[in-house]
């Protein structure tokens, strides 16, 4: 199981990265915060401080077009908020 899929860059993101030293994950709907740290440890090399989680439902989307009504739904996600202890960082753009 994959448990980490992409890392959260937005702005809110970025300015708990910068005060907080708190990083933002979509991780896989089934895995648990021990799993999501053991990973995050593994692939990083950091030490995690704690693990906040929080799931996201779909909802349903409706578009009124020249064609008609599109209806459909956006996907339901799991989100982490990984905060690492004082003196580590996570680098996204390193391998870019």
């Amino acid at each position: 199981m994959n448990i980490l899929i992409k890392p959260i860059v937005t702005e809110k993101a970025t300015a708990q990265t910068e005060d907080l030293n708190r990083y933002g994950f979509v991780v896989d709907k089934r895995a648990n915060k021990l799993q999501i740290k053991k990973a995050i440890e593994e692939l990083y090399g950091v030490t995690v401080a704690s693990v906040n989680t929080m799931r996201y439902p779909g909802k349903r989307k409706m578009r009124y077009t020249r064609a008609g009504i599109i209806s459909g739904k956006t996907s339901s996600c799991k989100k982490a908020i990984v905060t690492l202890v004082e003196g580590d960082s996570i680098d996204f753009y390193s391998n870019i």
